[in-house]
């Protein structure tokens, strides 16, 4: 899975959000620390481990 990619997408506002599934969190996890706009993506813990990300919204 090209999480990079995905990454870049959620911060420039061309994915709304995206959903990553518990076994896959720790790998996302890798790739998000590494991002350079991290700042730009928040997570959203739901029940059963699975987590929903999407671009930081900012106030003006």
């Amino acid at each position: 899975m090209d999480y990079q990619k995905i990454l870049e997408q959620l911060a420039n506002g061309e994915l709304d959000h995206y959903e990553v599934d518990p076994q896959n969190a720790f790998e996302f996890q890798a790739a998000l620390r590494s991002f350079g706009k991290r700042q730009n993506i928040t997570g959203k813990a739901l029940r059963g481990g699975k987590i929903i990300y999407s671009q930081t919204k900012t106030e003006v």
